[in-house]
């Protein structure tokens, strides 16, 4: 057999191999996070665990956040979870794969659409907000807990704004992290199931202090920013008209609309 033939079809055998790899890797049992919901302490049964967001999609309950799922983007409208003081550790712990979420009915978006892709696979509750065990750290890497995100916004400002979120969490002992991409219809997509890449992010940080509720909100955009991410902070109301979501429904109209319209960065301090 003519040489150049052979090495073609070595080449075509490898590579039909290393994707069949990473198909098997992807979906082992073993790397696929599972625990006892009842046992959480966390989404479900947490001091928030009543005021989950509306939603226009599949709310999927984990034990360590809640989501609410959009099969047309292909990607969570938001995550919402508890993050204590006692949740921030610094703890060294070996990264996992990406995996689908099995617990989303019409399936999350496979990892393999961000490959080659520029876009960074963006957790929306990071990684290192869940460090203080290996599973609740593994089971931010099910893909429906990612986005498509540009890598100068994932590791600017973005990031910064998500290390601040630690920093109050450790202040105030119990806050209430919501985050999510700004979906709309027209968005660029990336991968062979068109996952949809958010023009901007949102995240909603939410503090009861006693009888007082208290809440900071921001909307950045998916690119390279500068300044200080207090210079993309906004009302709740605003994120609410972008996305049709209505982020406090169980609180009282006057407490929630009081909350809502308040862009106030010395109310938060407080």
């Amino acid at each position: 057999m003519n040489r150049k033939y052979l090495y073609l079809i070595l080449i075509a055998i490898t590579t039909v191999g290393l994707y069949y790899l990473e198909d098997y890797v992807n979906k082992k049992t073993e790397d696929y996070p599972s625990f006892d919901k009842e046992d959480a302490p966390m989404a479900l049964n947490g001091a928030f665990s009543d005021m989950l967001p509306s939603s226009n999609g599949e709310i999927v309950a984990h034990v360590h956040y809640t989501l609410s799922y959009r099969e047309e983007y292909e990607q969570a409208e938001w995550v919402a979870y508890e993050l204590l003081e006692k949740h921030l550790t610094k703890d060294y712990l070996e990264r996992p794969y990406f995996i689908q979420d099995r617990d989303v009915k019409t399936e999350s978006a496979d990892w393999r659409n961000y490959k080659n892709s520029g876009y960074d696979r963006g957790h929306l509750c990071p990684a290192a907000d869940r460090k203080f065990t290996y599973d609740a750290f593994h089971e931010t890497f099910l893909t429906s807990n990612i986005s498509p995100q540009d890598h100068s916004f994932n590791t600017g400002l973005w990031n910064s704004l998500e290390q601040k979120a630690r920093y109050w969490a450790g202040r105030y002992d119990d806050v209430y992290v919501i985050t999510g991409g700004i979906l709309k219809d027209g968005l660029p997509s990336i991968g062979s199931e068109r996952v949809a890449v958010p023009e901007e992010f949102y995240k909603i940080i939410f503090d009861k202090r006693g009888g007082d509720y208290r809440a900071i909100a921001f909307i950045m955009p998916n690119g390279k920013t500068s300044g200080s991410f207090y210079n993309y902070m906004v009302s709740i109301d605003e994120i609410e008209q972008k996305t049709g979501i209505d982020f406090f429904p169980a609180l009282p109209d006057a407490i929630e609309n009081g909350l809502e319209r308040a862009d106030d960065v010395q109310r938060w301090w407080k």
